[in-house]
């Protein structure tokens, strides 16, 4: 029960975001996927989920191929999304954007709902609030709990702290580390690079696109010359 990637290359428009990437994320470990701005790696994301097109390579689920797949599809398969930016539906209330997102898949909506507000508490405080008045924190605990309500197995997170508060990354990394316990494979990519390596098992260097590390997220962590290489280059 793996997900795994080989050879991936994914189109932004006219520009080959991600060139040849090979990665796999296993049921409760985290794969870390770092490099600067501009590396590939939100474009590689999108890939995944099936948003930008895959034009060479292979993902497999199980041995299943997926990259042909849509974004519903690949949803439904067990794999859901955290793009970048806190993306919730912000004319909606909190309940509405979780109920939208639980539509897209059989099963009791309700427990889910139930499921989700229990892992996000200060949501269910205040489901009736218009997801576009919260606060960064709060829409980026909206993204998440959308994501869950397919009950993933895997899920691929997108700067999950980007301008977000110390407390509330504390709070959301928690969260991960609790669905890591679980047994949900996680595809992490963020910002900080320390935050990433610590939680993480396996980590991906992007740069330029293309893949300069892949292996063990302690040796990144244990050796700056090996990270600061894979970043920037020698």
């Amino acid at each position: 029960m793996t997900l795994k990637v080989q050879g991936l290359v994914v189109q932004d428009g006219n520009r080959t975001a991600v060139h040849d990437v090979d990665l796999t994320v296993e049921p409760g470990k985290v794969t870390a996927v770092i490099g600067a701005n501009g590396a590939g790696k939100s474009e590689l994301v999108l890939g995944l989920a099936g948003i930008l097109p895959v034009t060479a390579g292979t993902i497999t689920l199980d041995g299943a191929p997926l990259a042909a797949k849509g974004p519903d599809a690949i949803r439904r398969a067990g794999i859901a999304a955290v793009p970048e930016g806190h993306r919730v539906l912000t004319d909606l209330s909190i309940d509405d954007n979780l109920r939208a997102a639980g539509s897209l898949i059989k099963g009791d909506l309700a427990q889910r709902l139930d499921d989700a507000y229990g892992i996000f508490p200060e949501l269910a405080e205040r489901k009736g609030q218009l997801a576009g008045t919260l606060s960064g924190g709060q829409q980026q605990m909206v993204a998440l709990a959308h994501a869950l309500m397919c009950r993933p197995r895997y899920l691929l997170i997108d700067e999950m702290s980007l301008g977000l508060a110390p407390l509330i990354v504390k709070r959301l990394l928690g969260v991960v580390t609790d669905l890591k316990a679980k047994g949900v494979g996680i595809l992490l990519i963020e910002q900080f690079t320390d935050l990433a390596l610590g939680i993480a098992e396996n980590a991906v260097v992007l740069r330029g696109g293309k893949m300069r590390y892949n292996g063990p997220a302690r040796n990144l962590a244990e050796d700056s010359k090996l990270l600061h290489d894979a970043y920037f280059g020698v």
